[in-house]
């Protein structure tokens, strides 16, 4: 996939970069640096300030002035040079005529930075740095005043300071504390003219870069304890809180990260600078060991690494809460004032770390240019450019893969869902990525009947794909609703994209469109044809489309929930034009395993018969003629009692053989008349339909009979007899009847319209035509009949329009059981959707419902899964969410048999020949995982008073 080159846009109200701006260059990046619209190009971070009155003073600072320590000398050139302005360092806004606006000035902020106040609670760059600035007691120098006045006071300032010599120590003192108009803020300014007459031009420019870098990290310092000071402790400290008490941290996290630590860095190489240029000043050196010493810093560069790709997701996160949060916005209004802020916005401030490394890079370079051969610094430079160049590098791939995510946050929270469908998308998973998102069109019809252009944005999600109408509101948030329910990509279908353009006409305008066909594989109606503006375009979404249903279907692949082992796909056959010879077994229509002498076998009904045979292998025997059974159940070994019994439903009747006969039979150690001799017909007739209903120690067949010329089924209990009893009663009388099973209680009655009984624990759960009953089976006739989901007028009442919706839904929609999904509730299996109910019955959830891909016919369980089959594929979701997580994709399928320990599946196989078209048998086996749980385990279960569930 190709995919853009990282690029660092540095944040800011930039100009235009003019010819003296700088540019990082790799073979692999290129990072633009636009410098801000103020004096100096390459001042480092500072923001626009303009000259301004310093603070009042009660006496003359050169009172109490000490000493600076001596200095070292550089070599003096000889030769008279008037100074030359350092204008290669200039932006285009310093020479240009053309006004930039209003700047800020110290009188319009106030005092200076409360950084350099003496208060114990702050941690200011006099404490933290590696070296003394000067001696304490020079209490004068932070006389208190203000600089906001305009009066009198304010001009005998000006006029004080018009006269300090700023060539003195003084000067270099009020530049490190920050006290100088900017306008003075330059080395020209506080060197002497002689020694600026002796130096060449070369150095000079040196000089004034290297003095850049002095000033450039004395206000980057200050900003970063402006953010802790200003915006993070007023945070945490706010009475009441501007933020959820529960949220603060984290949000303080997500937003600031870890400033802490980079802040730490830079105050004690600001302090090193700053010792270095008390020591060297008028002319400094070299400063390249005390950044080298700091880049090589074990945590250095990993600090950097994890605030930059994490900065895209901090200003998001801030501007989230912007939007939500009112007082959080007041307090972000109010703080633009204080003195350290000037006005700046907070993303300003997140940006600073982002764009220090590739503009003190820049600074770094110019003075490498600057520096002579012989100076250790051409040794140096090189090394630490390599060092800032690697690590702005190294973050740039996780800025964009935060770039990404912060778009992706963005559309996710625009999504409006259509009311009361509840749609799990997965999509705060930290694997989801938003692949491509962008604008279409469809030819569509219109309330009126008319059809008309309509301009959609559709969203390829690594997991859905999704078409949404878009709408900006007032506030500029935009919202997007889903024009139809959002697409798996394991049901996408590309059609066709090599379509001739078609004119799109909007009003007098004509202008060519370029159509794909995108569907679903599993609705005949989900089929869109939507219309983009150029070719380039459409070939686009065509590459995006291959490669994110490519890359989605390895991760299925590679991370099955359920794996399908197949058992058999030679033996059975369906008939053919290909047909030679003898006639096939025909198709599968149910299957059940069982163990005979610790060998694992298979017994499976089809179209001419029942078949047996070792698991796995391909060689079965018939051993019954019934044909096409309905259903076939193995009856063995429960709570220690030995039941033996292999139970047929066949031609509306309900019989049962020796299960230890056809175990030996399937193994080819027995005589199918010895199967056949076994045989056992129990009452009842015009069987519909029935299932194994194991009750504690009992084990029941629970079975529906319908009666001529009634308007409802019969319901009948049997119960299995313990093999070890069955044996005595044969020693007793010669009669064989009912030897293995007997009848159990009253017969009951349910709706003609049921079609299935689903096992619960202590209760079944009989599934008619619009709604399920629960009853208790070993009660039939005085149980407490239950319906599911349970509409009274009552529930109406109570939850409002959602369940009115709801039950508008559900009508004409089969039902097709329930199962138990927590301690509290049920999901009530429907052919086309799923609710939640209580165990009472009533919806959970708002009344809200889950729509499955296809029209189920029929589902299994299998601990926190359902399993949805229908004729082409099966849909595994979580029982919880309702989040589709895996599908299997087949031709005619078929859920044979589904127990705790086995879920078998008939499904077309891959053979096609004389034989006939084979037809496989698959096992669903339900995988372990390797790290850690994925979805939300099953709760431990909870007895159910009413239900016994």
């Amino acid at each position: 996939m190709q995919r853009t080159r990282p690029h660092v846009d540095i944040p800011g109200s930039a100009h235009t970069p003019s010819s003296q701006q700088g540019q990082l260059s790799s073979p692999e990046y290129s990072i633009q640096v636009t410098p801000p619209p103020y004096d100096y190009a390459w001042d480092g971070d500072a923001e626009p300030q303009s000259s301004g009155t310093p603070r009042p003073r009660t006496q003359s600072l050169y009172d109490t002035a000490p000493n600076l320590p001596g200095r070292s000398q550089s070599a003096l050139l000889t030769g008279y040079m008037p100074f030359p302005e350092p204008q290669i360092y200039r932006s285009a806004s310093a020479t240009s005529s053309q006004s930039i606006g209003h700047r800020y000035s110290r009188s319009d902020v106030g005092p200076a930075p409360l950084r350099l106040q003496r208060d114990p609670s702050m941690t200011s760059i006099l404490t933290s740095v590696s070296g003394p600035y000067y001696p304490n007691d020079d209490s004068d120098f932070y006389a208190t005043g203000s600089a906001d006045s305009h009066g009198e006071d304010g001009d005998d300032v000006s006029r004080d300071l018009s006269n300090l010599s700023l060539h003195s120590d003084e000067g270099l003192r009020l530049f490190q504390c920050g006290q100088l108009p900017d306008r003075d803020e330059e080395w020209h300014r506080l060197v002497s003219p002689e020694t600026l007459n002796d130096l060449g031009k070369r150095e000079v420019q040196r000089q004034s870069v290297i003095f850049e870098v002095f000033k450039a990290e004395r206000d980057y310092v200050s900003d970063l304890e402006a953010v802790r000071d200003v915006f993070i402790d007023a945070l945490r400290t706010a009475s009441p809180p501007i933020i959820r008490e529960t949220f603060l941290n984290k949000y303080i996290n997500e937003v600031f990260g870890n400033i802490d630590e980079i802040v730490a860095h830079h105050q004690r190489m600001l302090g090193a600078l700053f010792s270095r240029q008390r020591e060297q000043h008028p002319v400094v050196q070299s400063i390249s060991d005390i950044i080298l010493d700091t880049s090589l810093r074990e945590d250095f560069r990993s600090s950097y690494e994890v605030y930059i790709k994490a900065y895209p997701l901090a200003e998001s996160r801030h501007r989230k809460e912007l939007i939500q949060n009112s007082e959080y916005q007041a307090f972000i209004q109010s703080v633009s004032n204080d003195r350290r802020i000037r006005k700046r916005d907070l993303t300003t401030f997140l940006s600073r770390p982002v764009t220090r490394l590739p503009r003190l890079n820049l600074v770094l370079e110019q003075i490498l240019k600057l520096t002579d051969d012989s100076h250790p610094d051409k040794d140096t430079l090189p090394i630490i450019l390599d060092i800032l160049t690697s690590c702005v590098k190294s973050a740039q791939p996780g800025i964009v893969a935060a770039e990404n995510k912060v778009k992706f946050w963005e559309f996710c929270q625009s999504l409006i869902f259509r009311k009361g469908e509840m749609i799990d998308m997965d999509l705060y998973a930290g694997t989801r990525s938003l692949v491509r998102l962008g604008p279409v069109t469809r030819w569509t019809r219109n309330e009126t009947g008319l059809s008309a252009w309509t301009d959609l944005w559709a969203a390829l999600l690594d997991n859905f794909f999704v078409l949404t109408s878009e709408e900006t509101r007032p506030n500029g948030e935009v919202k997007r609703y889903l024009v139809s329910r959002p697409i798996p990509l394991s049901f996408l279908r590309l059609g066709s994209f090599s379509s001739p353009a078609e004119n799109r006409r909007d009003g007098l305008k004509c202008h060519p469109v370029y159509p794909f066909v995108i569907s679903h594989a599993a609705s005949k109606t989900r089929r869109y044809t939507l219309y983009v503006e150029t070719e380039a375009e459409r070939k686009r979404w065509h590459t995006m489309f291959q490669e994110t249903t490519g890359l989605h279907q390895a991760r299925q692949e590679a991370n099955m929930y359920f794996e399908p082992h197949t058992v058999s796909d030679h033996f059975f056959r369906v008939p053919t034009m290909k047909v030679k010879g003898a006639k096939p077994t025909g198709r599968i229509t149910t299957a059940v395993s069982s163990a005979s002498n610790g060998r694992k076998f298979l017994a499976v009904g089809c179209f001419s018969g029942i078949y047996a045979g070792h698991w796995g292998g391909e060689k079965f025997q018939k051993a019954l003629t019934s044909s096409n059974p309905t259903s076939l159940f193995a009856i063995e070994l429960v709570a220690n009692r030995a039941f033996n019994r292999f139970m047929v439903q066949h031609d509306s009747s309900l019989v049962s053989y020796s299960l230890d006969i056809l175990g030996r039979l399937g193994l080819g150690q027995a005589d199918p008349k010895s199967l056949v001799a076994s045989f056992e017909k129990h009452d009842g007739s015009n069987v519909l339909f029935c299932q194994v209903v194991p009750i504690g120690k009992r084990i029941l067949i629970v079975y529906a009979s319908r009666r001529l010329f009634q308007n409802s089924l019969d319901l009948y209990v049997i119960e299995a007899v313990d093999h070890s009893e069955t044996i005595l009663s044969s020693k007793r009388s010669n009669a064989n009847a009912d030897r293995y099973f007997r009848r159990f209680g009253d017969p009951g009655f349910v709706n003609k319209d049921a079609h299935n009984i689903t096992p619960l624990v202590k209760t079944i759960a009989v599934s008619t035509s619009d709604r399920i009953v629960i009853l208790d089976p070993t009660n039939l006739t005085r149980s407490a009949i239950t319906f599911v989901p349970d509409f009274e007028d009552k529930n109406f009442t109570a939850a409002g329009s959602a369940m009115i919706d709801l039950k508008k839904r559900l009508e004409g929609t089969k039902p097709l059981g329930l199962l138990r999904c927590s301690s509290t509730e049920l999901l009530v299996v429907f052919e086309t959707m799923g609710c939640y109910v209580t165990r009472h019955g009533i919806p959970t959830r708002s009344s809200g419902y889950i729509r499955w891909e296809c029209k189920a016919v029929a589902f299994a369980s299998r601990g926190s899964h359902v399993l949805l089959f229908s004729p082409n594929f099966i849909e595994i979701r979580n029982v919880l969410t309702g989040l589709l997580v895996q599908v299997i994709e087949g031709q005619d399928i078929r859920l044979l048999h589904s127990t705790n320990d086995v879920i078998l599946v008939a499904m077309r196989g891959g053979h096609d020949d004389e034989e006939g078209m084979s037809d496989k048998i698959v096992d669903l086996q339900e995988t372990t995982e390797v790290v850690g749980p994925r979805t939300a385990t099953m709760p431990v279960p909870a007895m159910w008073d009413e239900w016994d569930m």
